[in-house]
């Protein structure tokens, strides 16, 4: 559960932290976040005086946890671990008076090491993995989910019939008056159709001024009653993971003070597109792209950019328990919605689980691959990390993605579907579980296997939980049988 000396955690300079502590009493800070992700991927923190800021205990961290009582982390026999602050990750919470944050790393007590089951320690070993080969991964994320005007949920009189309902002014079905979005048709709407502007922009604003989170892009997404994406920087995996949580952290607040709901919730509208969290990758060594081949007529793809497509194929059941964790998420992963179910690849397609984006000829620097099943539910250290592992493995073991397919796959007939050997991905998740359980060793250099096998016991009792609630829609088809 633990392992020996984290050699990135004391690798900072003195002068960082009494940057820090410099701050902290220049800008009269009182209070400390102590910011950090669970296994599944679940924000929380701890709140402490900033009165307790010294260099050493920025050095020591904080030991004000329970892993016990933090999904994944440990038993209630070995609970004590300690909050490690990254010291890079300080920042001011601007809609609290005086208060400031930093994400944390995980370790066990009594000098034991880094907790292998916190999930950011497995995006770091993938950068160290790739560092002593001599390489550097670059990974983009973009980021959709929904902002509703309120959701009403009732799961707690299961006797009585659980139901939920979901208010936007947005939508069709709207309670107020005025514009609406269309179902499936609501790409880059304006305002005053467009009733997310606010949200969004003052969500992007904050992050730029205040967690250095550089955004490139934010609008209106596809489906009706309020889905918008964020787009920002591309960065390291440890540093997306970071800005994908922080992202979300104030996303919500800034909604929340609105009045209004964001959620990132992979499929909350029946018959309208759900919410992807598509990864792209650029593997450098030196300052070379070596996922750019100019004489590829095709996709201008490396061989070694096709070896790691052919790892993501090869792995993307198994994948995606991690990138499409929760039951939700297959409701997104069905056809015709622009979420891939169908394991091909192919450019500027996105009908394909992998896509090779086709914009500029002779693109050194932007040739990348994209890897489109992931969805905003996923622990997203977890995600980028596995998504690397496989596409790693893919090139060790040079596996041939096969030919590009350049139709759209969801308007096959099955037979010719079955004759192009064409596979999908699970239709639930208890059956990508099923696959992560048969094919990890890929994961193994990444993720201890502790962090598996707590992974697969947490979403086994997710689904148990899920798939005993009968719901609205069951009653609708088999009341009268």
């Amino acid at each position: 559960m633990v392992e020996g000396d984290d050699k990135l955690w004391n690798n900072v300079l003195h002068a960082s932290i009494r940057d820090v502590l410099e701050r902290v009493q220049r800008e009269e800070i009182g209070w400390i976040d102590l910011q950090f992700t669970d296994l599944l991927g679940g924000f929380h923190h701890v709140t402490l005086s900033a009165s307790d800021l010294d260099e050493k205990s920025l050095e020591m961290g904080f030991g004000k946890l329970d892993g016990s009582s933090v999904k994944g982390f440990s038993q209630i026999f070995d609970s004590d671990v300690i909050l490690v602050p990254i010291i890079g990750t300080f920042r001011r919470i601007p809609w609290r008076k005086s208060a400031a944050r930093f994400l944390s790393k995980i370790y066990a007590g009594f000098g034991r090491g880094r907790l292998t089951k916190d999930p950011r320690y497995a995006s770091e070993r993938v950068e160290e993995l790739l560092s002593n080969e001599g390489l550097k991964i670059y990974v983009g994320c973009e980021l959709e989910f929904f902002i509703f005007d309120k959701v009403e949920v009732d799961v707690l009189t299961p006797y009585a019939g659980s139901s939920y309902k979901i208010y936007s002014s947005e939508s069709p079905w709207s309670y107020g008056s005025g514009y609406f979005t269309r179902l499936g048709d609501s790409y880059h709407v304006t305002e005053p159709v467009d009733k997310t502007l606010n949200v969004r922009e003052e969500a992007a604003e904050i992050l730029i001024k205040y967690f250095d989170i550089r955004i490139e892009a934010h609008h209106h997404e596809t489906a009706s009653s309020g889905q918008v994406e964020v787009d920002f920087k591309y960065g390291t995996p440890s540093d997306v993971a970071d800005n994908v949580q922080t992202l979300k952290y104030v996303v919500k607040n800034v909604a929340a003070k609105h009045g209004v709901l964001a959620t990132f919730m992979p499929k909350p509208l029946y018959g309208d597109s759900g919410s992807g969290m598509h990864i792209h990758q650029s593997l450098w060594r030196d300052d070379v792209n070596i996922f750019y081949d100019p004489s590829d007529s095709y996709a201008e793809l490396s061989q070694i950019g096709r070896y790691f497509v052919g790892g993501l194929l090869e792995h993307s059941r198994a994948l995606a328990a991690i990138v499409a964790p929760t039951t939700n998420s297959y409701k997104r992963l069905v056809p015709g919605y622009e979420a891939p179910i169908y394991l091909v690849w192919s450019r500027s397609n996105r009908s394909a689980a992998v896509r090779v984006p086709l914009y500029h000829r002779g693109d050194f620097n932007g040739k990348r691959i994209e890897y489109r099943p992931p969805d905003p539910s996923s622990n997203p250290y977890l995600a980028i990390s596995a998504i690397i592992a496989a596409g790693l493995d893919g090139i060790k073991k040079k596996v041939d993605p096969g030919d590009p397919v350049d139709e759209n796959v969801y308007h096959m007939a099955n037979d010719r579907r079955r004759s192009l050997g064409i596979k999908a991905l699970p239709r639930t998740l208890w059956e990508a579980i099923d696959e992560l359980e048969s094919d990890n060793e890929f994961l193994k250099y990444v993720f201890s296997k502790e962090l598996i096998e707590t992974y697969i016991e947490l979403k086994r009792g997710e689904c148990i939980k899920s798939y005993s609630y009968p719901t609205p829609m069951e009653f609708y088809m088999y009341l009268d049988v």
